[in-house]
């Protein structure tokens, strides 16, 4: 193929992933242009296939200790990886992977990623003490609504801020564990430690009720 005819096939590779998973999931396409940020699908769709065996074909993982990133915004993918390159933040495995590839691959990686139909749950979501924690937070312990970060259904807030991640639809067991680890500080990647701060005060029972109702959102 030449050039001219690669980069007609990239681009509609990229059109169409846009709009199936615009048609798919309701957005606008104006509102998944914005979760994927300037990256290039299509080469990311190329790019992530180590990532593919472990995170699955289109950002579903088959092991619950490995996170979901269907859907899962752009900028929040490209962060952990670059603090899994620098050290921020640390994996056995994803500290070494993370290291291979460039910016530019890391950027278009997350935007595939980002460009798939956002993960969701069994739809049970029916934990009461994790919804009231979730919706409400409890603030005589200082615990904001987890929603006031994250959306009323978990799904995010704002895709232009990597701060917000999509939980909503995670495995519970990945949510679990990086609670626990931001409870420990073995996990301390989060502006100005918010979500050490928070997961401080959060019992297991609680970890346990928050995580049940957000993996099933």
């Amino acid at each position: 193929m030449t050039n001219i005819q690669n980069n007609f096939a990239a681009g509609l590779l990229a059109a169409i992933l846009l709009a199936s998973t615009a048609a798919y999931a309701g957005e606008s396409a104006d509102a998944i242009k914005q979760r994927i940020g300037n990256g290039d699908p299509a080469a990311g769709m190329t790019g992530s296939q180590l990532c593919q065996g472990c995170h699955g074909e289109v950002g579903l993982s088959v092991e619950d200790l490995i996170p979901n990133l269907a859907g899962q915004y752009a900028d929040y993918i490209a962060k952990q990886l670059r603090n899994f390159q620098s050290g921020a933040r640390t994996h056995q495995i994803m500290s070494a992977m993370s290291k291979t590839i460039s910016d530019a691959e890391l950027i278009d990686i997350a935007a595939y990623y980002a460009s798939q139909n956002k993960m969701q749950g069994n739809g049970k979501g029916d934990n009461p003490v994790g919804k009231n924690l979730f919706l409400n937070g409890d603030a005589g312990r200082n615990i904001p609504p987890c929603m006031s970060c994250h959306g009323v259904n978990g799904k995010g807030q704002a895709p232009n801020i990597a701060t917000y991640p999509v939980i909503g639809g995670q495995h519970k067991a990945y949510l679990r564990a990086q609670l626990q680890h931001w409870r420990s500080g073995e996990r301390s990647n989060s502006p100005d430690g918010v979500m050490n701060k928070v997961a401080k005060t959060l019992t297991d029972a609680e970890i346990e009720a928050l995580t049940d109702y957000l993996s099933g959102l």
